[in-house]
């Protein structure tokens, strides 16, 4: 008797491992079970918040390509950043916007069509081959733009290239989505942060750190935004137990946290910004104008001072802190 419980008892396992629902495998399936449906209050907000013109005007009809797959975390906030991308471009007149989650479209075929890469809270991405990689630096060298938004700092670990291009690599996020967090404007007068107005500001967010080993560094970005650190709420956050290994990795003392900037990197123009995790991000004005210079800088039209930070005749600008 003792036995025959044992063997229904491995049958009763069985059949309730079979019943179980099985945990999505496929990025497909994973994107599928993370994403839900915008509601039509969502759309309105992200379309009454996006500029309604360009900063500049656009020398010809560009095509961007917007790519959001992810091998590790996905974000929910990813189908608010591609409709709010394809409603700017047509709002404001300045791109069309095409999406894509299959490393296929990295051809040079492909890639012939766009002026642009939007890489859209990717994690983690790997192509599947040289001739894709290839692809894209040679875009790149052909003198195309790459825009990062917020977790096209967490890719490329198997593509060190790839990662030097964004200039950020992630190394977590104490400054967690549910914080409201102050930011400084490193440089109040460049045209890519004409949208602040020459302000620093409050906004809610996740905000990453980088890696030290990884980063570019202000040798080789202009850096346009960053934490603003004289702030209370954004350093006492430091102080957790959580982040002690942190503070071994960075050391004592304040430091700087960057959020967006822009470099030229092997003849293509590159801009990219850390904000983005929230979903109510794509509704902010403020932000989407500052992505929309973005964009439009990495596409040419919209000219910027390129000069890394510490070359670029002001050692230490006179910076915008944050006002409440």
């Amino acid at each position: 008797m003792k036995k025959l419980a044992i063997i229904l008892t491995l049958i009763g396992v069985a059949f309730a491992a079979d019943a179980a629902p099985k945990k999505p495998q496929t990025w497909k399936e994973r994107a599928a079970a993370r994403f839900k449906p915008m509601t039509t209050e969502q759309k309105n907000a992200i379309r009454e918040a996006l500029p309604s013109s360009p900063t500049a005007r656009p020398k010809k009809n560009h095509r961007v390509l917007v790519f959001y797959r992810c091998e590790t975390f996905i974000h929910t906030s990813i189908p608010h950043g591609n409709y709010c991308l394809q409603e700017m471009g047509e709002i404001s007149r300045a791109f069309t916007a095409d999406l894509a989650d299959e490393y296929s479209v990295f051809s040079k075929e492909n890639l012939a069509k766009y002026d642009a890469v939007i890489f859209n809270n990717t994690t983690s991405v790997a192509f599947e081959n040289d001739a894709q990689r290839d692809a894209l630096m040679d875009f790149v060298k052909q003198g195309k733009g790459i825009v990062g938004i917020h977790a096209a700092g967490d890719s490329f670990y198997k593509w060190k290239l790839a990662a030097s291009m964004i200039g950020g690599q992630f190394n977590g996020h104490p400054w967690t989505a549910g914080g409201t967090w102050a930011f400084k404007l490193n440089d109040p007068k460049h045209p890519l942060n004409k949208a602040f107005a020459g302000k620093g500001f409050w906004h809610k967010d996740e905000i990453y750190q980088y890696k030290p080993e990884t980063y570019a560094g202000d040798d080789n970005l202009r850096i346009l935004v960053s934490l603003d650190m004289s702030k209370e709420e954004v350093t006492k956050i430091l102080d957790n137990d959580r982040f002690k290994k942190y503070k071994e990795q960075y050391g004592p003392g304040p430091r700087e946290v960057p959020v967006s900037w822009l470099r030229e990197f092997q003849g293509g123009r590159v801009f990219y910004s850390n904000l983005g995790h929230n979903e109510s991000t794509y509704a902010n004005p403020t932000v989407l104008r500052h992505f929309l210079d973005g964009i439009q800088y990495a596409l040419g039209d919209l000219k910027a001072d390129t000069s890394p930070t510490t070359k670029a005749g002001k050692k230490n600008p006179a910076l915008a802190p944050a006002k409440k």
